[in-house]
């Protein structure tokens, strides 16, 4: 169905849409002659065209006109509802905030791509920091790491608990320090502190020294996580995003790659200066993240129109028509990235309408165990290769393969569920690659079947494509405002790392080496997890029902009424349609 919108005048760099008049568009919902602004083309494209677009990668991409227009329709360009959706005015960007600024797709290519230069490689190195001092202590653990200190397997499992815990109880209260002083000051310090404990670890003596530290390291990674989206969330568009977040959580498997080069290098000094290989590992790679933090304090702007200042240079990254096109691209797609400026503290009111938003449960739910069937495989796998017969040097090297599969089959789901435009059932499809896995190694006992069988078998299982950018993205999309979306972030993460409780301790000392009840219990996590995924779908497709009904239900008047007049934020709006 079409209607006719009028269309503020074009640039002069060579537009195809003629300034001025009217253009006819075509809407994807319309209800009488109130338009749901969910469309995804440009001004200048009709939506037979834009249904024409690439959809995978290995099509070929049909011709675009790079100096098209590229402006999405959005609220802005309506009279009635421009005024009740006006950024906030002390919001950051406010200053380069304009309804008619119009850009080419030649300039947002060429934006984005310099986005992603600036913002996204260093969110990834960041990233890998963090894994590296979390990912350690496996490789510790194939160097005797358990012996020198006289623990047990159920000592480890203590200290993955204990650090998990302190991890969830500081992921609120840092997200609330990083959302009052700004992510670039937060995200480095945190770096900084933790990279200084991680190094420490060289000294450990004890059982207790080590619970001490995961519970210290625990309290200052917790909140990074989730800050750095709600950080990348500032430049990017909803679907931008969630395709960078997979390459954020590549970069966790990238570090675990790195990690196990170096750790062959570094458990090799052993006995250098008296002290044992796994002191050394501690040690570097907690320097590497001090290096790191200290180019975080320079490297971070507060956000799209502050980058100046520093080594990003006294004009900073983006010129003026380069900021306008950021945060006008940002705001026509989600207007409620300005309701909150990125220095606003989020007041006890706002955190508890954020926890109870109730819509946001079911993803919550999700997080809690969709990663556990697979994670007791990963967390003893460098232990199980040692009780396999495999030395120190191979043990880290064979987690290679099936680190490199992950990062190809996460990136792969991202990309599909964003094409197809489907979220749940894609991340659902992560559950059926480990089933039949988790079928064989409970009829199969993986200790006395040949090593290198036994290997194959985990590392595919391991190779499952995470969903985690996948639904970390779908989180803050159906979010919809930056304070919603500042506490659904670790709330969702604090729902992960309950998940990763539960997972460490699912494998008992006692149930060693097959782990034959640990394997059962997997299994039904996992049925478990097939049936929250489902009602997770039939839960947001009767949610949109509900509320396309009592919208149609409306009329004309009536809902320019209730756009003009409502107090319903974020997601509460019934104009606002969750994604599933």
């Amino acid at each position: 169905m079409s209607v006719r919108l009028a269309v503020p005048k074009a640039p002069s760099h060579g537009s195809t849409v003629e300034g001025g008049g009217d253009v006819e568009i075509t809407a994807t919902e319309k209800h009488d002659d109130i338009i749901t602004l969910t469309v995804i083309h440009g001004l200048a494209l009709p939506d037979t065209e834009e249904g024409k677009r690439k959809r995978f990668w290995w099509q070929r991409a049909p011709k675009r006109d790079p100096n098209a227009i590229a402006t999405q329709i959005s609220v802005f360009d309506d009279p009635a509802t421009a005024a009740q959706y006006q950024p906030r005015a002390d919001w950051e960007n406010i200053h380069r905030f304009n309804p008619d600024a119009r850009w080419t797709w030649g300039e947002e290519r060429k934006i984005v791509r310099k986005m992603d230069l600036y913002i996204t490689v260093f969110a990834c190195v960041m990233f890998m920091a963090l894994q590296l001092d979390r990912a350690n202590l496996s490789q510790a653990n194939s160097d005797n790491f358990l012996g020198d200190l006289n623990m047990n397997t159920n000592d480890y499992n203590l200290g993955n608990t204990v650090q998990k815990v302190c991890f969830l109880l500081a992921e609120i209260p840092s997200q609330l320090i990083g959302k009052r002083i700004g992510p670039d000051r937060w995200i480095p310090t945190q770096l900084l502190l933790w990279s200084i404990v991680s190094a420490a670890q060289f000294w450990l003596k004890d059982r207790a020294s080590f619970l001490a530290c995961r519970a210290i390291l625990g309290l200052l990674q917790g909140g990074f996580i989730p800050e750095t989206v709600l950080f990348l969330s500032y430049f990017y568009t909803h679907r931008e995003l969630s395709l960078r977040l997979s390459f954020f959580y590549n970069a966790i498997s990238l570090a675990e790659i790195i990690a196990a080069f170096l750790a062959v290098g570094l458990l090799s000094m052993d006995g250098v200066h008296g002290a044992d290989g796994w002191r050394w590992l501690f040690l570097i790679e907690g320097l590497i993240t001090f290096v790191v933090a200290l180019l975080a304090f320079i490297l971070l702007p507060p956000g799209p129109t502050q980058t100046s200042g520093g080594l990003r240079g006294k004009d900073g990254w983006f010129t003026e028509r380069e900021e306008t096109i950021i945060v006008n691209r940002l705001i026509r797609e989600d207007p409620g990235k300005g309701t909150m400026h990125n220095r606003q503290p989020i007041s006890l009111k706002l955190l508890w309408q954020s926890l109870t938003d109730y819509d946001l449960w079911p993803m919550f739910l999700i997080s809690l165990l969709f990663q556990t069937p697979a994670s007791p495989p990963g967390t003893y796998l460098t232990l199980s290769l040692k009780d396999l017969g495999f030395n120190t040097i191979q043990t880290n090297l064979l987690t290679i393969p099936y680190i490199t599969g992950t990062m190809i089959t996460m990136w792969s789901l991202t990309y599909v569920s964003e094409v197809l435009g489907e979220l749940c059932l894609s991340a659902l499809f992560a559950q059926i690659w480990v089933f039949p896995f988790l079928i064989y190694i409970n009829v199969v006992d993986m200790t006395t079947i040949n090593k290198w069988k036994s290997w194959v078998i985990t590392s595919l299982l391991l190779s499952y494509p995470s969903a985690q950018a996948l639904q970390v993205g779908w989180v803050s999309r159906n979010s919809n405002v930056v304070r919603s979306r500042a506490i659904s972030a670790p709330m969702y993460n604090m729902f992960n790392q309950v998940g990763a409780i539960i997972a460490s301790n699912i494998y008992q000392d006692s149930d060693a080496p097959r782990y034959a009840t640990g394997n059962k219990v997997l299994l039904a996590l996992l049925v478990v997890n097939i049936f929250v995924y489902l009602f997770t779908k039939v839960y947001y497709v009767l949610r949109n029902r509900h509320r396309e009904e009592k919208w149609n239900a409306m009329t004309k008047e009536q809902k320019v009424h209730y756009l003009d007049t409502t107090t319903d934020e974020g997601n509460k709006r019934l104009d606002f349609r969750f994604a599933h």
